[in-house]
């Protein structure tokens, strides 16, 4: 199972394995605190791509696709795939945007090579 949830929503242990996909640390949270297995800052889309994205619905399958291109030869994806087929993990995120943001975005990405 996958989950996708905000860096300020309390951890809970049906989290599984903990993965921060931001490229920066979230404002006002201890590391100690996030309770997460590794950050993959480099999975996280780039700045040019979140910017133009802005989390505008209107951009949300454009951005998908941008953002699989920028991620498809990145060994973090893979290695998420791999962690997933065989644990529950939650992509952990900070942005405001509960829907149209990079971790619903991965996570759907994960979930379709999870089917192949």
């Amino acid at each position: 199972m996958i989950k996708t949830k905000r860096v300020y929503e309390p951890y809970e242990p049906s989290d599984g394995l903990r993965f921060l996909i931001d490229r920066l640390w979230p404002r006002g949270i201890k590391k100690e605190e996030l309770k997460i297995e590794s950050w993959l800052k480099d999975i996280a889309p780039s700045n040019e791509l979140r910017k133009w994205f802005s989390h505008d619905p209107s951009k949300w399958e454009e951005f998908k696709k941008r953002y699989l291109q920028e991620i498809k030869e990145k060994p973090d994806y893979r290695r998420l795939i791999d962690i997933a087929r065989n644990n529950d993990i939650t992509l952990v995120y900070s942005s405001k945007e509960n829907v149209y943001n990079n971790a619903s975005a991965l996570k759907g990405f994960i979930e379709d090579e999870l089917k192949r």
